[in-house]
């Protein structure tokens, strides 16, 4: 009999500031069992991730630069009547850490999630430069300016896909897989700032709205990653662990939905013709 056809699995990174870092120790675990991606989805961080780790960028790699990593890399304090923050910085912090720039370029297929201001229309990008659908992704409200591409007006990806599971279906990924950053912002404590009201704003409507991607992805994996807080880059190694912790706990399940269907079935024509075997008069 030929051997079965291998499922590809597609990956979808959803957002959380800093608590995005650990998508790293997510896919570090799948390098490390030799557990292929074949498509990538990317919301807010998960776009800045998924595009360098689709250009090649290791896991390994990802985990050193991380620890490095400060908002200051990719945002600079500004005063608009759109928001607090612009993320022009991101043009030259992408320039100096991608090895690719345009999606075409890339060794893993790539989606990238925005949200069109004035309509609300849930966009995926998926041609041409990859730093302006980035910038895009990661518009957070309040907080980023929105970004203009081609004459339209984008904002974070959160609000189109928390996480784009969604786009990896109409790219052909046979399994999909979803990395959930589902933590609050605020516990018991009142909210410290703007920021915080935003983010537990976010988080409620996130939760609320969860059927409408998980209904897309065959595996839903969350890091814990409650008590980190959106700007805390200084823990990355405490996220990454808790990303590789969350993917080791569910190896057995991500085996178990890339088992090839025909290798299933040959399997039990085995088991079926062992038994039959065994009940023969002439066994």
């Amino acid at each position: 009999m030929p051997a079965p056809r291998r499922l590809t699995l597609g990956v979808a990174l959803g957002g959380g500031f800093a608590r995005g870092i650990a998508h790293i120790g997510a896919l570090k675990v799948l390098e490390e069992e030799n557990i292929p991606v074949d498509y990538v989805a990317g919301t807010s961080v998960g776009a800045i991730i998924g595009a360098a780790y689709c250009g090649g960028v290791t896991a390994s790699e990802l985990a050193e630069m991380a620890r490095t990593l400060r908002f200051s890399d990719f945002a600079r304090w500004t005063l608009s009547r759109y928001g607090f923050c612009s993320s022009d910085r991101m043009v030259r912090f992408f320039a100096r850490t991608l090895k690719k720039h345009t999606f075409e370029d890339l060794a893993i297929p790539l989606a990238i999630t925005a949200t069109e201001f004035r309509t609300g229309e849930a966009v995926v990008f998926t041609k041409g430069a990859l730093v302006d659908p980035i910038r895009a992704s990661c518009a957070y409200p309040g907080m980023f300016l929105p970004v203009e591409i081609d004459g339209r007006s984008y904002i974070d990806g959160m609000l189109a896909y928390a996480v784009p599971t969604t786009p990896l279906r109409r790219m052909g990924a046979d399994r999909v897989m979803g990395i959930y950053l589902s933590a609050h912002w605020s516990n018991a404590r009142p909210p410290r700032h703007v920021f915080e009201v935003i983010g537990q704003c976010f988080s409620i409507a996130q939760s609320k709205l969860a059927e409408s991607w998980s209904k897309d992805a065959n595996l839903v994996i969350e890091p814990d990653v409650s008590g980190f807080t959106y700007d805390c880059f200084d823990r990355a190694q405490e996220l990454i662990a808790a990303g590789e912790t969350a993917m080791r706990s569910a190896l057995p399940q991500v085996r178990a939905m890339l088992k090839p269907r025909d290798s299933m079935l040959a399997e039990k024509g085995a088991l079926v013709s062992v038994a039959a075997a065994q009940s023969s008069p002439a066994a």
